[in-house]
Formats: structure tokens, sequence, C-alpha cells
């Protein structure tokens, strides 16, 4: 008891130097924008932060506007948002040293003095990437990942780490370090996650750009949520060469990194940048597809593939509206809406998803959590993961009639032989094929998708981890997906959200409406989704929908 006492002591003097080194970092952002606005007092900063980004990197590219005076005003509403909403774990002290090297720059990149924020889980030289771990902390990576490395190669200026929940396996923002982080649309409303510290930062108007991850809607779930625009690329679209896993080496549910910012065009401009040279000889594993500007730019009618639900989670009343407006403006703008059938998605949760990600019995996810101090939002994986078979078994029995969902959940968190995990993959790809085939048969373009929304009240998405069924099935399948936010909650969503029951009529059915009650004003998004390696085509759908 003594030893054990001893360790949780240490465990907490670990935490309190992290909390004090991040508190430290919110000073530093502070005295560097207050100096800067000392010695140049006439500098308007609301006037820089209202450009959006296609329009402010071509000021900075043309001399019109200077790097230091973009970096400081960032840096000084980047203070303020982490003040309100917790979003910031540490800022790049680098980076001011970036900025002077940036300024000598004799080729001008694409991102030119554009301040970028950073997800948590991706490598910074000389900087920790925590994933909510304290058994992470004090162990800063010895490189930037390929994807910093390339930003700064275009001229970026990486200024700051942005928070995660503990473990990047929740859609949620808390862990024990660093704590909770806030809507700043609503306080009280959680940011979503795993990318939720760039959600909220971005959201608030604190950063211009930011690079998250997704391995079940890690970018989209933060977008929605904060009222801005991700896209998940294919997997391997862009390099994770440096990207932190929350689950290390799995490959039966697909991982990417990619961009979040206010708006489309942001989004293919980030994209532009890191499609090059640089991206492609830094990480040969990345096939080198540079952007495709034609299929961006294209204005050619398109067809496309439309579903109101799963029928595994119910649609709030605004995300129904949401895709039904759209559809309605997307027809009346010359595309073809077409319907799309999507049929066992609760096989595709539970029998691709949980299972391909806890193939090991959940044993290497619980590793992760030996020695720390909590378990954060994933206790019910790692309490089924220690459970003993026979336990599961029984329980799984119990519950199929009543809860399939939960009962769906014990037999997919079941140790798998090799053997298993081969035929499991090889099943997952039939899968793609056949869906591939469905919207081939079709002669679909794209497909406009429903994402959850209105934002969860702050605890719940740890109570509904099934929710995230409209957007796993796209790491699932590896299709790039991009969140667009179309409209707001009305009083009538509201309304008609006291008729919700679910498809189960299960404990999480009776929860989510209670995590969506009292969003009035608060954003709903859709999905854009196409084929792999089609990110172009993803964002040119998703920019008419977002000019519509």
């Amino acid at each position: 008891l003594l030893l054990r006492w001893r360790r949780r002591r240490a465990l907490w003097r670990k935490v309190a130097a992290a909390q004090e080194r991040q508190e430290r970092s919110l000073v530093r952002m502070e005295a560097a924008a207050h100096r800067f606005r000392e010695q140049h007092p006439s500098v308007n900063p609301v006037s820089i932060l209202s450009l959006p980004l296609p329009e402010l990197s071509e000021k900075l590219r043309d001399g019109s506007l200077p790097p230091d005076h973009v970096f400081y005003a960032y840096v000084g509403k980047a203070l303020q948002i982490a003040t309100e909403t917790n979003c910031i774990t540490e800022f790049l002290q680098e980076s001011e040293s970036q900025l002077h090297k940036v300024k000598q720059m004799e080729k001008q990149g694409l991102l030119y003095g554009v301040p970028v924020s950073i997800k948590d889980s991706i490598d910074c030289q000389g900087h920790d990437s925590t994933l909510g771990f304290i058994k992470h902390l004090h162990k800063p990576a010895a490189e930037d990942s390929v994807v910093v490395q390339v930003l700064k190669r275009q001229g970026a200026i990486p200024f700051v780490k942005t928070n995660v929940p503990q473990s990047l396996i929740s859609y949620d923002c808390n862990n024990l370090i660093f704590g909770q982080t806030r809507n700043p649309l609503l306080f009280t409303r959680s940011p979503g996650g795993s990318s939720g510290g760039e959600g909220a930062l971005i959201g608030g108007g604190g950063s211009i750009l930011g690079i998250g991850t997704d391995v079940g809607g890690s970018l989209r779930f933060p977008a929605a949520f904060c009222g801005i625009c991700a896209i998940k690329p294919t997997g391997n679209r862009l390099s994770k060469r440096g990207v932190v896993s929350g689950i290390i080496g799995q490959k039966a549910v697909a991982a990417a990194v990619g961009p979040m910012a206010k708006d489309v065009e942001s989004l293919a401009l980030c994209m532009r940048a890191l499609l090059c040279k640089d991206m492609f000889s830094l990480d040969s594993t990345v096939p080198p597809l540079p952007f495709n500007e034609e299929v961006y730019s294209s204005t050619k009618p398109l067809r496309i593939g439309y579903y109101e639900t799963d029928f595994f989670t119910m649609p709030s009343p605004a995300m129904r509206r949401a895709v039904r407006e759209t559809k309605q403006l997307l027809e009346e703008a010359g595309h073809t809406l077409v319907p799309f059938e999507l049929t066992n998605v609760d096989h595709v949760v539970f029998n691709y998803c949980v299972r391909g990600m806890f193939a090991d019995g959940g044993r290497s996810f619980v590793k992760k959590f030996k020695g720390e101090l909590e378990k954060g939002g994933a206790a019910l994986f790692i309490w089924l993961a220690k459970a003993p078979r026979c336990l599961k078994t029984l329980l799984f029995w119990i519950s199929k009639p009543f809860v399939p969902r939960f009962s769906g959940i014990i037999r997919s968190m079941e140790e798998n032989t090799v053997d298993e995990v081969w035929n499991l993959h090889q099943e997952i790809e039939d899968f793609r094929h056949q869906f591939i085939a469905q919207w081939n048969k079709l002669n679909l373009d794209v497909m406009l998708c429903p994402m959850l929304g209105p934002a969860l009240g702050i605890g719940y998405p740890a109570k509904l981890s099934v929710a995230i069924s409209y957007t796993m099935l796209y790491n699932a399948l590896d299709f790039p997906a991009g969140v667009v936010p179309v409209t707001l909650v009305t009083d009538e969503d509201e309304e008609q959200l006291k008729g919700y029951k679910g498809y189960y009529r299960d404990w999480w059915d009776r929860t989510l409406p209670k995590a969506f009650r009292g969003s009035v004003g608060m954003p709903v998004a859709v999905q854009c989704v196409a084929l792999p390696w089609q990110e172009e085509l993803c964002l040119r759908f998703m920019k008419e929908v977002e000019t519509l």
C-alpha cells in the first residue's frame, strides 16, 4: 500500500508539472502578444483575423501583409480561446524562431506565413505527444512528423499543440492531465473528439488551419460540433509517419491525417500544399498523387447518392432536416439525387469496427492504461477486455434479447486467433467491394450522408459510444469523407426531439435525446463522401454544398 501510495503521488507530481508547463505556455503567449502590440500599436488584429485563409495567404505571399502581424494576431486570439475553452496544451516557443526563418525564405510555399495548430498526437520535435497519458509526459519527440515537416517547407508556422481525450478512442475531449475542453459556441457542450482541441480553437477563431487525425470520426465530430469544416482523406493519402495512434498496429479500421478549417477552400489549399514532392520523398509509402485541380474546379453536374438514416442510430430531427434541405438545394442547382440503401450497419459497427480495433480482446488497449490514474471514457471497453470469457459469454446470452447492441459489443470484444483476424480483414475487403459495386450500379459520383449533431453535452459521448455509426462506416470502408455545417437547430427541431424513440429503444436510445436537448442555435452538418483516392471530388462536392 505504501509503495502504491508513493507511485500515485509521483504520478500526481508529473500531472502537476505538466499543468504548470501548460500555464507557462499561456503566459508566454500573453507576453509575446503583448510585446508585439506595444511595438506595433497601429496593427489591427481584427481585420487580419477576419480574412479567410486563401485571401490571407495571398496577402502574405504578395507582401501586403507581414507574417509577424498575422502570427501575433493569432497568438493573441488563440490565447483568448484557450482561456475560454481549455483547448491548448502547449505553445511551441520555437514558432517565433520559425517565423524569422520564414521571413528569410527564398521560395515562398503555398502556406507562407500561415500559423497552424497541431493535434497533441502529431509529433513536433522537442514536444510530448501525450494522448492524455501520464506515461507519455517528458518523452519529447526526436523529430517532426512528416506532415509537420511538409507544413514548414511550405512556409507554415506550427504554433500550438491542442488537447485530446485520453487514448484518442473517444469523441469527447477530456483527460486527467489537461482537463476538459469546452465547445467555443456553448461551454456546456463537448467540442467533439478526438481532435477536440483543434475543433474548439478553430471554431473559436484562434487558429485559421489545424491538422488532426481520424479513426472513427475524430476530425468530423469536432468539425460538426464546432461549426467548421474538415476532411478525412483516404487512409494513406497523407503521411502518418510520426503520428501516434490510439491503437498501434491495427489495420482493420483505417486511420487518416487531415485538415480542419473554417471553410472548404481552406481545406483545398492545405491539401494542395501537402500533396507535394516533399511529402512523397519524405514518406515513399504515400502514393505520389498531386492535387488534381481539374477535378476540384469542375462544374459538371454531379450524380449524388443520399440517405437520411443508417437504421442504427436514429438521426435527431435537425440531422434529418439538414440532409433533406441540402438534397433539395442540390436538386435545384441541377444535380441528380439518388436514394442509397444502407443495410447491416450494426454488423459493420460490431464485427468490423469494434472487433477490428480490439481483435486481441482489447489486451493491447488495456495495457496502455496500466499505471495510469484514471481510465477516462473507455471504462466499458476496459472492463469488457478484462472480464473472464465465461462472464462475457453469460452476459452475451442474457443481454441479447433485451439489449442487442450491448450483446454485440460483448461479442466483438472476444479475443481472435490469427486465422480469425485474417478472415476478418478479408471480410472487410469483400464488404468494401460490395459497397463500391452498389455505388457503381447507381452510377454515383459522391454521397450525401447525415452527420451526428448537434454537439452533445459534456460527458455524454462517453455514455454514447454506439453513436459513431455515421462516421466510422467510412473508416471501415476507407473512403474520403468531409463535413460541412449547413444549418442551425431550430425551436421546431427541439420540439420534435421530444418524440425521439430510437431504433432499439435501449439505454443508449433513451440517453441520446438528453444529450441533444437545449441546442437551439447550434450548428448541424452533413457528411460528403467520395470513393477512395478521390479527395478532390469530395472537396468539390463539399464546396458545392457550402456555396448552396
